[in-house]
Protein backbone atom coordinates (compact mmCIF):
# COMPACT_ATOMS: atom_id res chain seq x y z
CA UNK A 1 0.00 0.00 0.00
CA UNK A 2 1.25 3.48 -0.85
CA UNK A 3 0.50 6.28 1.57
CA UNK A 4 0.30 9.95 0.55
CA UNK A 5 3.18 10.76 2.84
CA UNK A 6 5.34 8.23 1.00
CA UNK A 7 5.06 10.17 -2.26
CA UNK A 8 8.14 12.22 -3.08
CA UNK A 9 8.45 14.68 -5.95
CA UNK A 10 11.27 13.53 -8.21
CA UNK A 11 13.55 16.28 -9.51
CA UNK A 12 13.42 17.06 -13.21
CA UNK A 13 16.50 16.75 -15.42
CA UNK A 14 16.75 20.54 -15.45
CA UNK A 15 16.68 20.64 -11.67
CA UNK A 16 19.35 17.92 -11.45
CA UNK A 17 21.55 19.82 -13.90
CA UNK A 18 21.10 23.08 -11.98
CA UNK A 19 21.90 21.34 -8.71
CA UNK A 20 25.07 19.76 -10.04
CA UNK A 21 26.27 22.89 -11.81
CA UNK A 22 25.40 25.93 -9.66
CA UNK A 23 26.55 29.27 -11.05
CA UNK A 24 29.64 30.75 -9.36
CA UNK A 25 29.57 33.76 -7.06
CA UNK A 26 26.45 32.81 -5.08
CA UNK A 27 26.15 33.44 -1.34
CA UNK A 28 23.62 32.89 1.44
CA UNK A 29 21.67 35.88 0.20
CA UNK A 30 21.12 34.09 -3.09
CA UNK A 31 19.51 31.21 -1.21
CA UNK A 32 17.08 33.72 0.31
CA UNK A 33 15.99 35.27 -2.98
CA UNK A 34 15.97 31.93 -4.81
CA UNK A 35 13.69 30.45 -2.17
CA UNK A 36 11.34 33.43 -2.31
CA UNK A 37 11.15 33.20 -6.10
CA UNK A 38 10.60 29.44 -5.90
CA UNK A 39 7.65 30.01 -3.56
CA UNK A 40 6.08 32.42 -6.02
CA UNK A 41 7.18 35.81 -4.71
CA UNK A 42 7.63 38.50 -7.34
CA UNK A 43 8.11 41.65 -5.21
CA UNK A 44 10.00 42.42 -2.01
CA UNK A 45 9.95 45.49 0.23
CA UNK A 46 12.64 46.68 2.58
CA UNK A 47 15.56 48.84 3.53
CA UNK A 48 19.22 47.80 3.34
CA UNK A 49 21.59 47.74 6.29
CA UNK A 50 25.16 46.64 6.94
CA UNK A 51 24.40 43.12 8.15
CA UNK A 52 21.77 42.50 5.43
CA UNK A 53 23.89 43.46 2.41
CA UNK A 54 24.26 39.83 1.34
CA UNK A 55 20.51 39.65 0.70
CA UNK A 56 20.40 42.94 -1.12
CA UNK A 57 23.37 42.10 -3.31
CA UNK A 58 21.62 38.87 -4.29
CA UNK A 59 18.57 40.83 -5.49
CA UNK A 60 20.49 42.06 -8.53
CA UNK A 61 21.04 38.44 -9.58
CA UNK A 62 17.33 37.65 -9.32
CA UNK A 63 14.11 38.63 -11.09
CA UNK A 64 12.49 39.86 -7.89
CA UNK A 65 11.25 43.45 -7.98
CA UNK A 66 12.57 45.51 -5.07
CA UNK A 67 10.59 48.42 -3.59
CA UNK A 68 12.71 50.38 -1.13
CA UNK A 69 11.11 52.68 1.41
CA UNK A 70 12.76 55.28 3.61
CA UNK A 71 11.77 53.95 7.05
CA UNK A 72 11.52 50.28 8.06
CA UNK A 73 8.15 50.77 9.72
CA UNK A 74 6.76 52.24 6.52
CA UNK A 75 8.23 49.35 4.53
CA UNK A 76 6.31 47.06 6.88
CA UNK A 77 3.07 48.96 6.26
CA UNK A 78 3.64 48.74 2.50
CA UNK A 79 4.25 44.99 2.72
CA UNK A 80 1.13 44.66 4.90
CA UNK A 81 -1.03 46.31 2.22
CA UNK A 82 0.58 44.29 -0.57
CA UNK A 83 -0.26 41.11 1.34
CA UNK A 84 -3.85 42.23 1.93
CA UNK A 85 -4.39 43.14 -1.72
CA UNK A 86 -2.77 40.08 -3.30
CA UNK A 87 -3.35 37.39 -0.68
CA UNK A 88 0.35 36.51 -1.04
CA UNK A 89 3.00 36.56 1.64
CA UNK A 90 4.79 39.89 1.19
CA UNK A 91 8.57 39.62 1.76
CA UNK A 92 10.07 42.39 3.91
CA UNK A 93 13.88 42.54 4.00
CA UNK A 94 15.39 44.24 7.05
CA UNK A 95 18.70 44.75 8.77
CA UNK A 96 19.68 43.95 12.34
CA UNK A 97 18.86 45.71 15.62
CA UNK A 98 17.51 49.25 15.08
CA UNK A 99 16.36 48.46 11.53
CA UNK A 100 14.53 45.35 12.63
CA UNK A 101 13.04 46.95 15.74
CA UNK A 102 11.75 49.93 13.78
CA UNK A 103 9.39 47.54 11.95
CA UNK A 104 7.69 46.34 15.13
CA UNK A 105 4.60 48.55 15.07
CA UNK A 106 3.96 47.68 11.42
CA UNK A 107 4.21 43.98 12.25
CA UNK A 108 1.83 44.49 15.17
CA UNK A 109 -0.72 45.99 12.77
CA UNK A 110 -0.21 43.10 10.35
CA UNK A 111 -0.79 40.65 13.19
CA UNK A 112 -3.94 42.43 14.37
CA UNK A 113 -5.32 42.60 10.82
CA UNK A 114 -4.13 39.11 9.74
CA UNK A 115 -1.99 40.45 6.90
CA UNK A 116 0.59 37.98 5.54
CA UNK A 117 4.02 39.58 5.85
CA UNK A 118 7.24 37.55 5.63
CA UNK A 119 9.87 39.59 7.45
CA UNK A 120 13.45 38.42 6.89
CA UNK A 121 16.06 40.12 9.03
CA UNK A 122 19.79 39.81 9.28
CA UNK A 123 21.55 39.11 12.55
CA UNK A 124 24.98 39.91 13.94
CA UNK A 125 27.72 37.41 12.97
CA UNK A 126 27.31 33.90 14.34
CA UNK A 127 30.28 34.37 16.67
CA UNK A 128 28.37 37.07 18.55
CA UNK A 129 25.20 35.07 19.18
CA UNK A 130 24.33 33.45 22.46
CA UNK A 131 23.61 36.44 24.66
CA UNK A 132 27.14 37.55 25.45
CA UNK A 133 28.16 41.22 25.31
CA UNK A 134 30.52 41.15 22.33
CA UNK A 135 29.98 44.74 21.25
CA UNK A 136 28.92 44.09 17.68
CA UNK A 137 27.13 46.89 15.89
CA UNK A 138 23.33 46.50 16.33
CA UNK A 139 23.84 43.69 18.87
CA UNK A 140 20.87 42.54 20.97
CA UNK A 141 21.04 39.75 23.58
CA UNK A 142 18.08 38.00 21.93
CA UNK A 143 16.75 39.80 18.86
CA UNK A 144 14.01 37.24 18.17
CA UNK A 145 12.58 37.79 21.68
CA UNK A 146 11.52 41.29 20.64
CA UNK A 147 9.33 39.78 17.90
CA UNK A 148 8.04 36.61 19.52
CA UNK A 149 5.10 38.36 21.17
CA UNK A 150 4.18 40.26 18.01
CA UNK A 151 4.46 37.92 15.03
CA UNK A 152 2.75 34.63 14.33
CA UNK A 153 5.93 32.53 14.24
CA UNK A 154 9.70 32.98 14.56
CA UNK A 155 12.21 31.04 12.44
CA UNK A 156 15.92 31.23 13.23
CA UNK A 157 18.64 30.26 10.76
CA UNK A 158 22.22 29.46 11.74
CA UNK A 159 23.56 27.69 8.63
CA UNK A 160 23.03 28.13 4.90
CA UNK A 161 21.42 24.71 4.50
CA UNK A 162 18.63 25.86 6.85
CA UNK A 163 17.65 28.88 4.74
CA UNK A 164 15.29 27.29 2.15
CA UNK A 165 13.37 25.20 4.68
CA UNK A 166 13.09 28.02 7.23
CA UNK A 167 11.74 30.49 4.66
CA UNK A 168 9.34 27.89 3.25
CA UNK A 169 8.03 27.12 6.76
CA UNK A 170 7.62 30.84 7.44
CA UNK A 171 5.80 31.33 4.12
CA UNK A 172 3.32 28.57 4.96
CA UNK A 173 2.82 29.99 8.45
CA UNK A 174 2.08 33.46 7.06
CA UNK A 175 -0.53 32.09 4.66
CA UNK A 176 -2.19 29.52 6.92
CA UNK A 177 -5.40 30.89 8.42
CA UNK A 178 -5.30 33.16 10.25
CA UNK A 179 -2.86 34.98 7.98
CA UNK A 180 -0.22 36.99 9.78
CA UNK A 181 3.34 38.29 9.91
CA UNK A 182 6.22 35.90 10.49
CA UNK A 183 9.86 36.47 11.34
CA UNK A 184 13.04 34.88 9.92
CA UNK A 185 16.52 35.94 11.04
CA UNK A 186 19.82 35.02 9.42
CA UNK A 187 23.34 35.99 10.65
CA UNK A 188 25.47 38.32 8.55
CA UNK A 189 28.24 35.82 7.92
CA UNK A 190 25.73 33.16 6.78
CA UNK A 191 24.33 35.63 4.24
CA UNK A 192 27.76 36.72 2.98
CA UNK A 193 29.61 33.42 2.73
CA UNK A 194 29.92 31.71 -0.64
CA UNK A 195 27.56 28.76 -0.83
CA UNK A 196 27.83 25.27 -2.20
CA UNK A 197 24.11 24.63 -1.64
CA UNK A 198 22.46 23.99 -5.02
CA UNK A 199 20.23 26.60 -6.62
CA UNK A 200 16.75 26.54 -5.03
CA UNK A 201 14.39 25.74 -7.91
CA UNK A 202 11.02 25.24 -6.25
CA UNK A 203 9.04 25.10 -3.06
CA UNK A 204 5.77 23.98 -1.56
CA UNK A 205 3.77 27.20 -1.31
CA UNK A 206 0.48 25.65 -0.24
CA UNK A 207 -0.60 26.48 3.31
CA UNK A 208 -2.58 24.10 5.48
CA UNK A 209 -6.36 24.41 5.37
CA UNK A 210 -8.47 24.98 8.46
CA UNK A 211 -11.89 23.35 7.94
CA UNK A 212 -14.65 23.41 10.58
CA UNK A 213 -15.41 20.37 12.69
CA UNK A 214 -18.54 18.76 11.17
CA UNK A 215 -20.30 18.19 14.50
CA UNK A 216 -20.00 21.90 15.29
CA UNK A 217 -21.27 22.84 11.82
CA UNK A 218 -24.32 20.62 12.39
CA UNK A 219 -25.19 22.33 15.69
CA UNK A 220 -24.61 25.82 14.25
CA UNK A 221 -26.78 25.06 11.22
CA UNK A 222 -29.61 23.76 13.42
CA UNK A 223 -29.51 26.87 15.64
CA UNK A 224 -29.49 29.25 12.68
CA UNK A 225 -32.18 27.41 10.74
CA UNK A 226 -34.58 27.51 13.70
CA UNK A 227 -33.75 31.00 14.98
CA UNK A 228 -36.51 33.58 15.34
CA UNK A 229 -34.23 36.62 15.08
CA UNK A 230 -30.81 35.62 13.66
CA UNK A 231 -28.18 38.26 12.96
CA UNK A 232 -24.61 38.20 11.66
CA UNK A 233 -21.47 40.16 12.57
CA UNK A 234 -18.89 40.00 9.76
CA UNK A 235 -15.30 40.84 10.65
CA UNK A 236 -11.98 41.08 8.87
CA UNK A 237 -11.69 37.31 8.67
CA UNK A 238 -14.40 37.30 6.00
CA UNK A 239 -12.35 39.71 3.88
CA UNK A 240 -9.04 37.88 4.42
CA UNK A 241 -10.67 34.55 3.49
CA UNK A 242 -12.28 36.03 0.36
CA UNK A 243 -15.61 34.79 1.70
CA UNK A 244 -17.89 37.77 1.00
CA UNK A 245 -19.90 35.93 -1.63
CA UNK A 246 -20.58 33.02 0.69
CA UNK A 247 -21.52 35.42 3.48
CA UNK A 248 -24.12 37.04 1.24
CA UNK A 249 -25.54 33.65 0.23
CA UNK A 250 -25.88 32.58 3.85
CA UNK A 251 -27.45 35.86 4.97
CA UNK A 252 -30.01 35.67 2.16
CA UNK A 253 -30.77 32.03 2.93
CA UNK A 254 -31.34 32.79 6.62
CA UNK A 255 -32.86 36.28 6.07
CA UNK A 256 -30.33 37.41 8.68
CA UNK A 257 -29.31 41.10 8.97
CA UNK A 258 -25.56 41.70 8.73
CA UNK A 259 -23.36 44.34 10.34
CA UNK A 260 -19.70 44.62 9.37
CA UNK A 261 -16.91 45.59 11.75
CA UNK A 262 -14.28 48.22 10.84
CA UNK A 263 -12.00 45.38 9.72
CA UNK A 264 -14.82 43.76 7.77
CA UNK A 265 -15.70 46.83 5.70
CA UNK A 266 -17.12 45.81 2.34
CA UNK A 267 -17.72 42.20 3.33
CA UNK A 268 -21.46 42.70 2.74
CA UNK A 269 -23.13 45.02 0.21
CA UNK A 270 -23.81 48.42 1.77
CA UNK A 271 -27.23 48.91 0.17
CA UNK A 272 -28.47 45.35 0.59
CA UNK A 273 -31.91 45.11 2.30
CA UNK A 274 -30.29 43.05 5.08
CA UNK A 275 -27.32 45.40 5.55
CA UNK A 276 -26.98 47.15 8.90
CA UNK A 277 -23.89 48.69 7.32
CA UNK A 278 -21.03 49.37 9.77
CA UNK A 279 -22.65 51.37 12.56
CA UNK A 280 -21.27 48.99 15.15
CA UNK A 281 -20.30 51.86 17.47
CA UNK A 282 -23.94 52.91 17.75
CA UNK A 283 -26.17 51.83 20.63
CA UNK A 284 -29.12 51.18 18.32
CA UNK A 285 -27.04 48.59 16.47
CA UNK A 286 -25.75 47.17 19.76
CA UNK A 287 -29.32 46.79 21.04
CA UNK A 288 -30.35 45.04 17.82
CA UNK A 289 -27.49 42.54 18.08
CA UNK A 290 -28.19 41.92 21.75
CA UNK A 291 -31.79 41.08 20.85
CA UNK A 292 -30.80 38.39 18.34
CA UNK A 293 -31.70 34.94 19.63
CA UNK A 294 -28.87 33.48 17.51
CA UNK A 295 -25.90 35.67 16.60
CA UNK A 296 -23.35 34.39 14.08
CA UNK A 297 -19.98 36.12 14.44
CA UNK A 298 -17.67 35.39 11.50
CA UNK A 299 -14.01 36.39 11.46
CA UNK A 300 -14.15 38.71 14.47
CA UNK A 301 -13.03 38.40 18.06
CA UNK A 302 -15.66 40.95 19.16
CA UNK A 303 -12.87 43.16 20.48
CA UNK A 304 -13.08 46.73 21.70
CA UNK A 305 -14.34 48.42 18.53
CA UNK A 306 -16.47 45.52 17.35
CA UNK A 307 -18.33 45.30 20.67
CA UNK A 308 -19.03 49.05 21.02
CA UNK A 309 -16.21 49.25 23.56
CA UNK A 310 -17.23 46.07 25.38
CA UNK A 311 -20.74 47.32 26.16
CA UNK A 312 -22.25 44.58 23.96
CA UNK A 313 -23.94 41.94 26.16
CA UNK A 314 -25.61 39.26 24.02
CA UNK A 315 -28.76 37.69 25.41
CA UNK A 316 -29.09 34.96 22.78
CA UNK A 317 -26.89 32.12 21.61
CA UNK A 318 -23.60 33.16 20.01
CA UNK A 319 -21.87 31.14 17.27
CA UNK A 320 -18.31 32.30 16.62
CA UNK A 321 -16.32 31.27 13.56
CA UNK A 322 -12.71 32.34 14.03
CA UNK A 323 -9.40 31.18 12.53
CA UNK A 324 -7.37 32.66 15.39
CA UNK A 325 -7.70 30.13 18.20
CA UNK A 326 -6.75 32.74 20.80
CA UNK A 327 -9.78 34.88 19.87
CA UNK A 328 -12.27 32.03 20.10
CA UNK A 329 -14.68 32.80 22.98
CA UNK A 330 -12.17 35.29 24.35
CA UNK A 331 -14.89 37.87 25.06
CA UNK A 332 -18.20 35.97 25.09
CA UNK A 333 -19.25 32.35 25.65
CA UNK A 334 -20.15 30.83 22.29
CA UNK A 335 -20.35 27.77 20.14
CA UNK A 336 -16.77 28.29 19.04
CA UNK A 337 -15.82 26.99 15.61
CA UNK A 338 -12.08 27.16 14.93
CA UNK A 339 -12.02 27.45 11.14
CA UNK A 340 -11.26 29.54 8.10
CA UNK A 341 -14.26 31.76 7.40
CA UNK A 342 -14.64 30.64 3.78
CA UNK A 343 -14.64 26.92 4.60
CA UNK A 344 -16.97 27.37 7.56
CA UNK A 345 -19.48 29.47 5.62
CA UNK A 346 -19.45 26.93 2.79
CA UNK A 347 -20.14 24.14 5.29
CA UNK A 348 -23.06 26.11 6.74
CA UNK A 349 -24.46 26.81 3.28
CA UNK A 350 -24.52 23.06 2.64
CA UNK A 351 -26.26 22.36 5.95
CA UNK A 352 -28.71 25.15 6.90
CA UNK A 353 -32.38 25.25 5.97
CA UNK A 354 -33.84 28.33 4.31
CA UNK A 355 -35.78 30.68 6.59
CA UNK A 356 -38.65 32.98 5.71
CA UNK A 357 -38.73 36.35 7.45
CA UNK A 358 -40.42 39.13 5.50
CA UNK A 359 -40.00 41.54 8.43
CA UNK A 360 -36.21 41.42 8.52
CA UNK A 361 -35.60 44.24 5.99
CA UNK A 362 -38.03 46.48 7.86
CA UNK A 363 -36.20 45.87 11.15
CA UNK A 364 -32.96 46.84 9.37
CA UNK A 365 -34.50 50.04 8.01
CA UNK A 366 -35.76 50.91 11.48
CA UNK A 367 -32.30 50.60 13.02
CA UNK A 368 -30.63 52.61 10.27
CA UNK A 369 -33.33 55.26 10.63
CA UNK A 370 -32.62 55.60 14.33
CA UNK A 371 -28.89 55.87 13.64
CA UNK A 372 -29.50 58.56 11.04
CA UNK A 373 -31.69 60.54 13.43
CA UNK A 374 -29.04 60.36 16.15
CA UNK A 375 -26.26 61.59 13.86
CA UNK A 376 -28.52 64.19 12.27
CA UNK A 377 -29.22 65.79 15.64
CA UNK A 378 -25.53 66.57 16.26
CA UNK A 379 -24.90 69.29 13.65
CA UNK A 380 -22.16 67.36 11.87
CA UNK A 381 -22.90 68.50 8.34
CA UNK A 382 -19.26 69.38 7.55
CA UNK A 383 -18.01 65.93 8.49
CA UNK A 384 -20.74 64.15 6.53
CA UNK A 385 -20.20 66.38 3.49
CA UNK A 386 -16.42 65.79 3.52
CA UNK A 387 -16.88 62.02 3.73
CA UNK A 388 -19.48 62.09 0.96
CA UNK A 389 -17.13 64.14 -1.23
CA UNK A 390 -14.38 61.57 -0.76
CA UNK A 391 -16.76 58.76 -1.67
CA UNK A 392 -17.94 60.50 -4.85
CA UNK A 393 -14.39 61.35 -5.94
CA UNK A 394 -12.96 57.88 -5.38
CA UNK A 395 -13.60 55.36 -8.20
CA UNK A 396 -15.78 52.49 -7.00
CA UNK A 397 -13.08 49.87 -7.61
CA UNK A 398 -10.23 51.82 -6.02
CA UNK A 399 -8.86 50.80 -2.62
CA UNK A 400 -8.37 53.32 0.17
CA UNK A 401 -6.03 53.28 3.17
CA UNK A 402 -6.83 55.33 6.24
CA UNK A 403 -4.59 56.51 9.04
CA UNK A 404 -5.78 56.89 12.62
CA UNK A 405 -7.56 60.20 12.14
CA UNK A 406 -11.06 61.59 12.73
CA UNK A 407 -12.16 61.18 9.11
CA UNK A 408 -11.11 57.52 9.29
CA UNK A 409 -13.19 56.99 12.43
CA UNK A 410 -16.15 58.35 10.49
CA UNK A 411 -15.28 56.03 7.61
CA UNK A 412 -15.37 52.96 9.87
CA UNK A 413 -19.08 53.58 10.42
CA UNK A 414 -20.32 55.71 7.53
CA UNK A 415 -18.23 54.98 4.39
CA UNK A 416 -19.46 52.62 1.71
CA UNK A 417 -16.35 50.65 0.73
CA UNK A 418 -18.07 49.48 -2.50
CA UNK A 419 -16.66 45.99 -2.10
CA UNK A 420 -14.51 43.65 -0.02
CA UNK A 421 -10.82 44.42 0.40
CA UNK A 422 -11.36 48.04 -0.67
CA UNK A 423 -11.07 49.90 2.64
CA UNK A 424 -8.22 49.36 5.08
CA UNK A 425 -7.14 51.20 8.18
CA UNK A 426 -4.83 50.81 11.15
CA UNK A 427 -7.71 49.98 13.47
CA UNK A 428 -6.16 46.63 14.40
CA UNK A 429 -3.22 47.95 16.42
CA UNK A 430 -4.06 51.66 16.16
CA UNK A 431 -0.64 53.11 15.33
CA UNK A 432 -0.10 56.36 13.46
CA UNK A 433 1.47 56.60 10.01
CA UNK A 434 -0.23 53.65 8.31
CA UNK A 435 -2.26 55.27 5.53
CA UNK A 436 0.27 56.58 3.01
CA UNK A 437 2.93 53.82 3.03
CA UNK A 438 0.19 51.18 2.98
CA UNK A 439 -1.35 52.88 -0.06
CA UNK A 440 2.06 52.71 -1.75
CA UNK A 441 2.13 48.95 -1.19
CA UNK A 442 -1.34 48.62 -2.69
CA UNK A 443 -0.29 50.65 -5.73
CA UNK A 444 2.67 48.30 -6.23
CA UNK A 445 0.28 45.34 -6.04
CA UNK A 446 -2.05 46.79 -8.68
CA UNK A 447 -0.79 49.78 -10.69
CA UNK A 448 -3.92 49.84 -12.87
CA UNK A 449 -6.13 51.56 -10.26
CA UNK A 450 -5.55 54.82 -8.39
CA UNK A 451 -5.19 54.37 -4.64
CA UNK A 452 -6.32 56.83 -1.96
CA UNK A 453 -4.49 57.46 1.31
CA UNK A 454 -6.11 59.53 4.08
CA UNK A 455 -4.16 61.01 7.00
CA UNK A 456 -4.38 63.76 9.54
CA UNK A 457 -1.48 66.16 9.76
CA UNK A 458 -0.15 64.35 12.83
CA UNK A 459 -0.11 60.97 11.11
CA UNK A 460 1.21 62.49 7.89
CA UNK A 461 4.41 63.55 9.60
CA UNK A 462 5.14 59.90 10.44
CA UNK A 463 5.41 58.99 6.77
CA UNK A 464 6.27 62.19 4.92
CA UNK A 465 9.61 60.73 3.84
CA UNK A 466 7.75 58.25 1.65
CA UNK A 467 6.86 61.02 -0.78
CA UNK A 468 10.34 60.25 -2.10
CA UNK A 469 9.37 56.59 -2.53
CA UNK A 470 6.14 57.52 -4.30
CA UNK A 471 8.08 59.70 -6.71
CA UNK A 472 10.93 57.25 -7.24
CA UNK A 473 8.57 54.45 -8.32
CA UNK A 474 5.92 56.78 -9.80
CA UNK A 475 3.14 55.14 -7.81
CA UNK A 476 -0.51 56.02 -8.42
CA UNK A 477 -1.36 57.21 -4.92
CA UNK A 478 -3.29 60.34 -4.01
CA UNK A 479 -2.72 61.40 -0.41
CA UNK A 480 -5.49 63.39 1.28
CA UNK A 481 -4.12 65.18 4.35
CA UNK A 482 -6.75 66.69 6.67
CA UNK A 483 -4.80 69.44 8.42
CA UNK A 484 -6.29 70.55 11.73
CA UNK A 485 -3.07 71.67 13.36
CA UNK A 486 -2.66 68.83 15.82
CA UNK A 487 -3.73 65.42 17.03
CA UNK A 488 -7.42 66.16 16.54
CA UNK A 489 -8.98 63.13 18.22
CA UNK A 490 -6.67 63.41 21.22
CA UNK A 491 -7.60 67.08 21.44
CA UNK A 492 -11.25 66.01 21.66
CA UNK A 493 -10.58 63.25 24.18
CA UNK A 494 -8.56 65.49 26.49
CA UNK A 495 -10.97 68.40 26.28
CA UNK A 496 -13.88 66.11 27.11
CA UNK A 497 -12.05 64.41 29.96
CA UNK A 498 -10.03 67.26 31.50
CA UNK A 499 -11.54 70.48 30.19
CA UNK A 500 -8.49 71.33 28.11
CA UNK A 501 -5.96 69.63 25.86
CA UNK A 502 -2.23 69.25 26.47
CA UNK A 503 0.51 68.21 24.01
CA UNK A 504 -1.89 67.96 21.09
CA UNK A 505 -1.00 71.08 19.08
CA UNK A 506 1.53 70.88 16.25
CA UNK A 507 3.63 73.27 14.24
CA UNK A 508 3.32 71.80 10.80
CA UNK A 509 4.85 72.45 7.39
CA UNK A 510 3.23 73.78 4.25
CA UNK A 511 2.29 70.36 2.90
CA UNK A 512 1.73 71.59 -0.66
CA UNK A 513 5.19 73.20 -0.80
CA UNK A 514 6.70 70.14 0.87
CA UNK A 515 5.14 67.82 -1.69
CA UNK A 516 6.43 70.06 -4.46
CA UNK A 517 9.96 69.76 -3.05
CA UNK A 518 9.71 65.99 -3.64
CA UNK A 519 8.47 66.58 -7.18
CA UNK A 520 4.94 65.53 -6.21
CA UNK A 521 2.09 67.83 -7.30
CA UNK A 522 -0.01 69.19 -4.47
CA UNK A 523 -3.11 71.32 -4.07
CA UNK A 524 -4.77 73.05 -1.14
CA UNK A 525 -8.52 72.51 -1.18
CA UNK A 526 -11.68 73.42 0.75
CA UNK A 527 -14.71 71.35 1.77
CA UNK A 528 -16.57 72.90 -1.16
CA UNK A 529 -13.90 72.07 -3.77
CA UNK A 530 -12.68 68.80 -2.24
CA UNK A 531 -14.63 66.49 -4.53
CA UNK A 532 -13.39 68.12 -7.73
CA UNK A 533 -9.78 68.49 -6.54
CA UNK A 534 -9.61 64.93 -5.25
CA UNK A 535 -11.20 63.46 -8.37
CA UNK A 536 -8.74 65.36 -10.57
CA UNK A 537 -5.75 64.18 -8.53
CA UNK A 538 -6.96 60.57 -8.62
CA UNK A 539 -7.46 60.70 -12.38
CA UNK A 540 -3.90 61.74 -13.13
CA UNK A 541 -1.06 59.19 -13.14
CA UNK A 542 1.64 59.21 -10.46
CA UNK A 543 1.58 60.46 -6.88
CA UNK A 544 -0.25 63.58 -5.69
CA UNK A 545 -1.17 65.36 -2.47
CA UNK A 546 -4.44 67.11 -1.59
CA UNK A 547 -4.44 69.17 1.61
CA UNK A 548 -7.72 70.02 3.33
CA UNK A 549 -7.37 72.52 6.20
CA UNK A 550 -10.35 71.65 8.41
CA UNK A 551 -11.22 70.90 12.02
CA UNK A 552 -13.54 67.89 12.05
CA UNK A 553 -15.46 66.54 15.02
CA UNK A 554 -16.47 63.02 15.98
CA UNK A 555 -20.07 61.99 16.46
CA UNK A 556 -21.01 61.47 20.11
CA UNK A 557 -20.16 58.02 21.44
CA UNK A 558 -22.92 55.80 22.80
CA UNK A 559 -20.88 53.44 24.93
CA UNK A 560 -20.33 56.01 27.71
CA UNK A 561 -24.04 56.27 28.50
CA UNK A 562 -24.54 52.60 29.31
Amino acid sequence: MTHDHDLVLRPTEAQISAALNPPPGRNGGDLVVETLAGLGATTVFGLPGQHALGMFDALRRSDLRYIGLRVENNAGFAADAYGRMTGEAAPLLLSTGPGALTSLSALQEAAAASAPVLAISSQIPTAGLGGGRHGYLHELPDQAASFRGVVKSVHTVRTQSQIPSAIEAAWKSALTAPHGPVWVEIPQDVLLAETSVPVVTGGDAFPEELPPRPELTAVAAHLLSHAARPAIVAGGGVVRADASGKLRQLAETLKAPVVTTPGGKGAFPWKHPLSLQSWIEDRHTTDFLEDADVLLVVGSGLGELSSNYHTFKPRGRVIQIEADLGKLESNHPALGIHADARLALQALLETVSEREDVAAPERVREVLGKVSERIGAQELTLEQDVLASVRRALPADSPSFWDMTILAYWAWSAFDAKGPNHLHSAQGAGGLGYGFPAALGAAVADPTRPVLAVSGDGGALYSIAELATARQYDLNVTWLIVDDGGYGILREYMTDAFGQATATELTRPDYVALADSFGVPGVRTTPETLEADLAKALSEPGPSVVVLPAVLRMFAPTHLAT
